[in-house]
């Protein structure tokens, strides 16, 4: 009889390759060519300037609810290994990560409008909608990453939640399932330091959100999330493991929220401006600026171009946006994904509501059902 230690693989790596004013440890830059580099630089800034402009429609009242991403851009790094048949299941808070992966940006605008017409993906775009119960997406992800095993094929599942997650039995279940089966699951932890106006601290006893990971086997690793390439490099290993058969892993992304939890929500009830200010010097857009600049592939001229560029676009989706809006969206539209087949009962509301709305264009009504 005897009390020995257990060997336990328990290490948690930080990882973090770009410094704050964007000097690069180059034992640890990545390979990344021009084109990709600005192609991440302009998305992050089209994104940032998206977020700015659904501020003002919402305060407007010409959208509802939603959750800013200010200073969480460097999301995008953990979306760029991943390839088109690969899938991802967001949080409400991934919109960067999603229009890297083809959604629109009209799209986003309906959602937040309220039409449910705004979550359809199409044809080839592996993204789920966005899921607000928190941490009900890495179910899906796990189920998703099980799905992509048993078929045997090599793509992988991604899902982000935020640090409020990882307080949720979802979560765990998730965890455990995925290391039990082994399955291509990569779990995106965006620690922005508060689930609303809960801080970090009072989430968990562990020092660190990677750590957890060690419970359940699997790789864990703790990466600056508002460095874009350390995001990049962190998930690029994850994905490779996964594609390998090797199994998930767990990423913590430190980064903050600099923004409101959501537009219905007032931060200076819980938390000081001190604590923001050391995290706007940390912006991951200007840090990454700063990096293209220094690598001679960026000027001051042409980040006021790509500016001006990503603001037209965002100009012109607001646009179709209202266009699409004044010109109604077809109510009939809300039977054709529920169901692979219409149950009767199902038919018979439709043909229902067919007529009725037939019946008011004959008397020309055009109010809105």
């Amino acid at each position: 009889m005897a009390r020995t230690a257990i060997d336990i693989p328990c290490r948690i790596d930080h990882l973090s390759i770009l410094s704050e004013d964007g000097e690069v440890d180059r034992d640890l830059e990545p390979d990344l060519s021009r084109d990709l580099l600005m192609r991440i630089h302009r998305t992050m800034l089209l994104c940032r300037r998206f977020d700015e402009r659904m501020l003002i429609l919402q305060r407007q009242g010409r959208i509802g609810t939603f959750a800013p991403i200010k200073g969480q851009e460097a999301q995008i790094g953990a979306v760029v290994p991943l390839e088109s048949e690969d899938w991802i299941a967001p949080s409400f808070r991934e919109m960067p990560a999603e229009v890297w992966r083809g959604k629109s940006l009209e799209s986003v605008l309906l959602t937040y409008a309220g039409y449910n017409e705004g979550g359809k993906a199409p044809d080839g775009m592996n993204n789920l909608p966005v899921a607000i119960p928190v941490g009900s997406q890495t179910l899906h992800a796990a189920g998703i990453a099980y799905a992509m095993k048993y078929r045997k094929k090599s793509s992988v599942a991604m899902t982000f939640f935020g640090d409020g997650a990882t307080s949720e039995g979802d979560f765990h279940e998730a965890l455990n399932f995925a290391a039990v089966f082994q399955v291509p699951a990569i779990f995106v932890c965006q620690n922005n330091q508060w689930a609303i106006s809960v801080p970090r601290s009072k989430q968990t006893r562990s020092r660190t959100l990677a750590q957890k990971a060690v419970a359940y086997e699997i790789p864990g690793i703790q990466v600056d999330g508002n460095d874009v390439l350390a995001v990049y490099v962190a998930a690029r290993d994850a994905v490779d493991r996964a594609r390998r058969g090797e199994g998930p892993t767990l990423i913590e992304n430190v980064t903050y929220r600099m923004s409101v939890h959501t537009t219905a929500d007032d931060p200076t009830k819980y938390r000081k401006d001190e604590e923001v200010e050391p995290w706007m010097r940390r912006d991951p857009i200007i840090r990454f600026q700063k990096y293209l600049m220094q690598k001679g592939l960026l000027v001051e001229e042409e980040v006021q171009s790509v500016d001006e560029q990503v603001t037209k676009e965002v100009r012109e989706a607001e646009e179709q946006w209202t266009r699409t809006v004044e010109k109604g969206i077809d109510p009939l539209d809300m039977f054709d994904h529920a169901y692979g087949e219409l149950p009767p009962y199902v038919v018979l509301q439709r043909d229902e509501l067919r007529r009725e709305l037939e019946e008011r264009k004959r008397e020309g009504k055009q109010e809105e059902i």
